[in-house]
């Protein structure tokens, strides 16, 4: 997909996203601002600028409005290209509703002057797009990406979840919102790192799947190929013992992977490669917003 193609997705979903979210995040900090918070009794050494005079007026007292913070928000966003990322088998790839989450993201966390920094891993090379007001260079970022897996016939990383969280919280240097968008899969040794994470920073895990990593259909003699080590295995589908052991198997994955997120105090969305995942996603927003 040319940068072209992608500049276009990013209208689309920005379209979108005006549609389904509205609103910003607010700060919870009390401190100089335009949005009132509270309005209580004066007290010896307050700002005499910020008594209300008609509430003191209707009381016979003074009382003084408290007002929250401005504050710039920063959000991280620490995208998976590993090779299983490449994998779909419905509407789209696994980094097809990656890329599009990156850009609705992208979209809500640069408004009003909040600030988007991008760090990937997986992949054969690391990406930093250091946090910055505004999105332009996101869509670039994107389309280097893709150019990159087209030319490296997706060839995985050292950079594993584990240490790409050390090196998120490395970058995050104030408290910020970061959002983890990978499919979870290989080795689960990322829990200590993400306690670390999430005890200084708000962090949101966005999970992709296919519906195929679910449940195995029966189409006969398969080949399959780990993408991540290039290991082959030959699968005989039309067993309905194997396929059930497949899907047990499977949601035990899932699962171990929903315990260890909760167990963390990470927030968690499930967003499929089939059906309307902006719609999934921006639901789980607006019902988790800050």
């Amino acid at each position: 997909m040319p940068e072209g193609l992608l500049r276009a997705l990013d209208v689309s979903i920005t379209r979108r996203m005006e549609g389904l979210l509205a609103g910003d995040f607010r700060s919870n900090l009390l401190g100089p601002g335009a949005e009132l918070a509270m309005i209580r009794p004066y007290v010896p050494g307050d700002d005499v600028r910020r008594i209300d005079w008609n509430v003191s007026a209707r009381t016979n007292e003074p009382h003084v409005r408290v007002d929250l913070a401005e504050r710039v928000l920063v959000t991280w966003l620490a995208l998976d290209t590993s090779p299983s990322m490449e994998f779909g088998t419905a509407e789209r790839r696994k980094a097809d509703v990656a890329e599009g989450v990156a850009i609705a993201l992208g979209h809500l966390a640069t408004r009003r002057g909040n600030r988007l920094g991008v760090a990937t891993f997986g992949g054969a090379e690391r990406h930093t797009l250091p946090a910055t007001q505004g999105r332009a260079g996101l869509v670039g970022l994107l389309a280097a990406l893709r150019g990159e897996r087209e030319g490296d016939a997706r060839v995985p990383g050292d950079d594993a979840l584990a240490h790409a969280l050390g090196r998120v919280g490395g970058l995050a240097r104030q408290r910020s919102l970061v959002v983890l968008v990978s499919d979870f899969r290989g080795p689960r040794d990322w829990r200590r790192p993400l306690l670390e994470l999430a005890g200084r920073h708000d962090v949101v895990a966005v999970e992709v799947r296919d519906p195929r990593e679910q449940e195995l259909a029966n189409v006969g003699l398969l080949w399959l190929v780990d993408p991540e080590t290039g290991r082959k295995l030959r699968v005989d589908t039309r067993s309905r013992r194997l396929r059930e052991r497949f899907a047990a198997a499977a949601e035990e994955e899932r699962a171990e992977v929903r315990r260890l997120l909760a167990s963390a105090g990470v927030r968690h969305v499930v967003l499929s490669t089939s059906g309307d995942w902006l719609r999934t996603l921006v639901t789980f927003l607006r019902r988790r917003r800050p």
